[in-house]
């Protein structure tokens, strides 16, 4: 079971990231490379807080390891084909200073549960801008596919994660990413309703 959600949860994201970069690099979608360079630092701080807190590796808390390669290949992505003038907005400004006073005060402390919980959390704020465009949003502007993937991942992941903070990071995943789907199938039911009928 262990060997089945590790090898699912890595061919889900690279699948994720593949399509990403594909469409990318065909200049079908235009995401933001400060939002990316923000997870990317955030993922690297969650992982490196969940390595400290015991005797764990990489393969412990896959889905972590596979959404550090995801991110980072996305935001590199973005660096060689995409939108690299992207600059952070004050949102943006706001969680990654969270993420770094977080790990200053980790590297200080070495309070590794507390600062991956808190990595955790800013993680969660960081998904508010897109809830919010599509909580007012007359059309969808998200893939379900991607979305999908990136709730299937962490639903994997649980059968072979190490350690309550790799299940943490994982449950945390699964509902955020859960909750943009609830609010895509909502843009989607609302724009139907007010397509006029034929």
């Amino acid at each position: 079971m262990r060997t089945f959600s590790i090898v699912a949860v890595c061919v889900t994201n690279l699948l994720i990231g593949l399509r990403y970069v594909w469409l990318i690099r065909r200049d079908k979608i235009s995401p933001a490379l400060a939002m990316w360079v923000f997870f990317t630092i955030a993922v690297i701080g969650s992982l490196v807080t969940y390595l400290s807190e015991g005797d764990y590796g990489l393969m412990d808390n896959v889905l972590n390891s596979a959404d550090l390669v995801l991110c980072g290949g996305v935001a590199l992505a973005i660096a060689v084909w995409g939108n690299r003038h992207s600059r952070f907005n004050r949102f943006d400004v706001g969680c990654l200073w969270g993420v770094i006073l977080i790990l200053v005060m980790w590297a200080i402390t070495r309070q590794h549960v507390v600062a991956h919980l808190a990595i955790q959390l800013i993680l969660v704020l960081a998904y508010f801008p897109v809830i919010r465009r599509l909580w007012r949003s007359d059309h969808n502007t998200e893939s379900f596919t991607m979305w999908i993937g990136l709730t299937l991942a962490p639903m994997f992941s649980l059968l072979s994660s190490q350690g309550g903070l790799a299940t943490i990071y994982a449950i945390r995943a699964m509902i955020s990413t859960s909750l943009l789907l609830a609010l895509m199938i909502r843009v989607e039911i609302r724009s139907k309703k007010r397509m006029p009928i034929q």
